[in-house]
């Protein structure tokens, strides 16, 4: 499923309009990404947790000339599903 297919989604399910549906998803979205950047976690109850974890330095090779490189530290997001968003997904 992609964006526009989540918005025509809940716009049916909800009856709200998809204009709405669509600020209200990317205003969720615009929270998240900020929170993160503040190093704050966010959980949806149910469904899961998103959080940051740093990515160690480490040494690497460029593929295309075989040279070795350093890769530095970097910041990545995480998502760990939720009780129930696991327990919907194995009784699949």
């Amino acid at each position: 499923m992609n964006k526009t297919e989540l918005i025509d989604s809940l716009s049916e399910e909800t009856t709200f309009s998809k204009k709405d549906v669509t600020r209200v998803l990317e205003s969720l979205t615009r929270i998240i990404e900020r929170s993160l950047r503040k190093g704050e976690k966010v959980s949806l109850t149910g469904f899961g947790t998103f959080t940051t974890s740093v990515r160690p330095a480490r040494k690497g090779i460029n593929p295309a000339t075989k040279e070795r490189i350093d890769i530095p530290e970097i910041q990545i997001p995480r998502f760990k599903p939720g009780k129930n968003l696991r327990e919907v997904v194995r009784a699949m």
